[in-house]
């Protein structure tokens, strides 16, 4: 076995005994989605203009699980990345505005879930849930108060829904 071999199975066994973690990426494809620890409920706010639409996304965590979250939106092809908020602790419930016209220029959103506030400060997400552009089954409000009572009706039915057999 070369040198090289044996330290890159060293540096390997370390890290796995190391219980760090090891960092996770799912797809979002529907308007929820759920995993232990996290919630998300997308909808689409419409103003008086295309200009004025917004998209909302409501992320519930269990802070035990997810204290910290960033979302950033990203641009495929090039790989341009613009932060649409920056790593921050969570405790509960958090609402993310983007305006619509955003995901023209960058259609790929990331929202990042950290385990420890060291985690988000060196950008090392546990769990990373990636959607390429507003999932089709968002629906869309011309109200506040229509888009509130959703986003709260799909958090609660999609906890009631995860914890059933």
């Amino acid at each position: 076995m070369s040198a090289r071999s044996l330290a890159f199975g060293l540096l390997m066994l370390m890290t796995a005994a190391s219980g760090a973690p090891s960092p996770r990426e799912e797809h979002g494809s529907a308007d929820v989605y759920a995993a232990p620890g996290v919630v998300l409920a997308w909808a689409v706010l419409r103003g008086a203009s295309e200009a004025a639409t917004s998209v909302v996304i409501r992320i519930a965590t269990d802070p035990q699980v997810y204290p910290w979250v960033a979302v950033a939106g990203i641009d495929p092809f090039t790989k341009a990345e613009q932060p649409l908020r920056q790593a921050a602790p969570v405790t509960g419930t958090l609402d993310v505005q983007i305006p619509r016209s955003r995901f023209a220029d960058l259609p790929r959103t990331e929202l990042r879930f950290y385990d420890t506030a060291a985690a988000a400060q060196s950008a090392a997400p546990v769990l990373t849930v990636f959607y390429l552009g507003i999932p089709d089954t968002a629906p869309e409000f011309s109200d506040k108060t229509g888009l509130d009572a959703y986003l709260a009706d799909r958090i609660v039915r999609a906890h009631a829904e995860k914890k059933s057999p």
